[in-house]
């Protein structure tokens, strides 16, 4: 029954990463386009849980974690970008 339960989370998430990518593409703004980017993370994130619980191999949660950190970095570095023109002053 698990098994069955994360497949399907898996093809949710899967939709939902499909629908953040077209957001990246089509985004009529910047600041969607970066929200877009930083959902993606967020849905990879997702995805890569998901699969580690379905593999049950404790490498996709240390992925995760890593994509967590430069998700979060590349979004500040972004939004930091579109305030001021400049990253590093």
């Amino acid at each position: 029954m698990l098994e069955i339960v994360i497949l399907i989370a898996l093809a949710l998430v899967a939709a939902a990463v499909a629908m953040s990518f077209w957001r990246l593409l089509i985004g009529p703004s910047v600041p969607d386009r970066i929200l877009a980017l930083d959902t993606l993370y967020i849905n990879t994130i997702a995805m890569l849980m998901l699969l580690g619980i379905h593999i049950g191999s404790a490498l996709f949660f240390e992925a995760a974690l890593l994509i967590a950190l430069m998700g979060f970095i590349g979004t500040v570095a972004l939004s930091k970008y579109l305030l001021r023109g400049d990253i590093i002053e």
